[in-house]
């Protein structure tokens, strides 16, 4: 194709409401008119359930790869290797078969609460807590395994392994049980010891499972070959292909906004949020209420995620009549910030960092007979902003002066305000990527590279579009109500 460097890799990026796929070229740039989008849909409910059918998920990947072949039919012949990124903290229970026996459970899934305090009682959180680079939180593993085996012995009875989404997805592509999960998918898990690059097996125990409950464990950059019979006719020129074992979207964010060491931070905002350092450092300390996740061997990602982000915009948009956000950046310039005198806790779907709380919801304060919709979704979102200030008030002492922040996500780069916002409660600049495709360039950037075909992860450096400067008279506005904010959440959580 005119204008593209051969060879190409397929990036998957299976996301949380939609599965994204397309063609890169050597030098990681999307090949136009080969994207495509698969939506899909958790089933969700007010007792905390996040889950989704295995088949579902299984579907929407497929009809994403099928769509992507057809539309780059000409280039099929010239594509080298998948790269694959994956929604974090999913599991699902599988038989011996490799059959699901459960629905898929995501982060998002709070049942597990009460197992998850129960925990905390019986662990050695801060020793935990340094082995696995993770908090006891109902987003990992131990605390769902708990509440399955407590509140559904039968259905715990018929798993004979637990594994993530898209391992499931390799067994089944491949014909095989012995699929091998990445370091880095299974770092999300909350069940890796990061020192060890091992499962954790003391924590396991507790558990009541050992290692052979959950896959063999690998780098990222291992791939898996040979498509059974089915998938070999349905994709032929991938048949041979390797697959690369799947990564965590966010590891893959970073990767594609080129936040590859600590003079970058990555601040993403699409239906959750995240800030992230990818650290040379294997094995960092991790400031309580961060977590670390192992990438490969020698990487980590260390930061802080946030079950609140473009969720609550839709929230707000959805339940305050509002037109679309993008519609409604000159109506939030005209506001005074913080001045609409509304205190709120944005946890809509839960809190993760930094308070890692298994009870939070959303709160607000301060609402009047006066207070407009507008007013409401701008407090909604400069609250989401100093969340992001609590990571960064632990996350940046740690990295090297200097640093780069960098803005990506499809729900904060739709609104200049938001992003103005940021930097202002932030107090630093704030870059905002370039690149359309910031997961799956990420994904796509990691296959070259474990090809050979890159030198480094950023043999072609990724771009910025524009940066937003913090003023100073609105830094110390939000610093006030990042105090008011501070205040509310102490009362109520503690």
């Amino acid at each position: 194709m005119v204008g593209y460097e051969p060879p190409y890799v397929l990036a998957v990026d299976v996301g949380s409401s939609a599965v994204k796929a397309g063609l890169f070229d050597a030098q990681a740039r999307s090949v136009e008119d080969t994207e495509v989008l698969v939506a899909h849909k958790q089933r969700v409910a007010s007792d905390g359930t996040s889950e989704e059918a295995a088949g579902q998920i299984l579907r929407a990947t497929e009809t994403a790869i099928d769509l992507v072949l057809e539309k780059a039919v000409r280039l099929a012949g010239e594509i080298v290797g998948v790269g694959f990124d994956c929604m974090a903290s999913t599991v699902l229970g599988v038989d011996a078969e490799g059959t699901p026996v459960t629905p898929v459970y995501t982060y998002a899934d709070t049942r597990s609460a009460y197992d998850v305090e129960r925990l905390k009682e019986e662990l050695n959180v801060p020793i935990i807590y340094d082995r696995t680079g993770t908090n006891q939180h109902t987003s990992y593993l131990p605390g769902r395994i708990r509440w399955l085996r407590r509140t559904n012995k039968e259905l715990a009875a018929n798993v004979d392994r637990y594994v993530d989404v898209s391992t499931y997805m390799y067994s089944r592509w491949f014909g095989r049980q012995n699929i091998k999960a990445s370091y880095c998918v299974s770092s999300w898990s909350g069940l890796l010891n990061r020192h060890d690059l091992d499962w954790d097996h003391g924590l396991l125990g507790r558990l009541g499972i050992d290692a052979t409950s959950l896959p063999e464990l690998a780098p990222w950059n291992e791939c898996e070959t040979g498509l059974v019979a089915e998938y070999a006719k349905r994709w032929p020129c991938l048949a041979q292909v390797p697959f690369f074992l799947a990564v965590g979207d966010g590891a893959a964010v970073n990767v594609g906004t080129g936040c590859i060491d600590d003079t970058k931070v990555a601040l993403t905002v699409g239906t959750t949020g995240a800030m992230r350092v990818l650290s040379e450092n294997p094995t960092p300390e991790v400031p309580t209420g961060l977590w670390a996740y192992r990438l490969g061997a020698n990487r980590t990602l260390l930061g802080g995620s946030f079950s609140e982000g473009g969720n609550v915009v839709q929230w707000a948009l959805d339940n305050l009549n509002l037109p679309p956000i993008t519609d409604l950046n000159q109506e939030l310039i005209k506001l005074e910030p913080a001045g609409h005198g509304i205190n709120v806790l944005p946890f809509v779907a839960g809190e993760r960092a930094t308070g890692w709380s298994t009870s939070a919801s959303g709160v607000f304060e301060g609402i009047r007979v006066s207070t407009k919709p507008i007013e409401i979704l701008q407090a909604l979102l400069e609250s989401v902003a100093y969340r992001f200030a609590l990571v960064a008030d632990l996350l940046l002492p740690g990295v090297k002066s200097g640093y780069q922040m960098i803005a990506s996500g499809g729900a904060i780069q739709s609104s200049p305000w938001w992003l103005q916002t940021m930097s202002d409660v932030l107090g630093v600049p704030v870059g905002v990527s370039a690149e359309q495709q910031d997961t799956s360039r990420g994904t796509a950037i990691l296959a070259l590279y474990a090809l050979g075909i890159w030198d480094t992860l950023d043999t072609f450096p990724a771009k910025i579009a524009d940066t937003y400067q913090p003023s100073s008279e609105h830094v110390d506005a939000y610093a006030k109500a990042r105090e008011r904010q501070s205040v509310l959440y102490n009362r109520l959580l503690g």
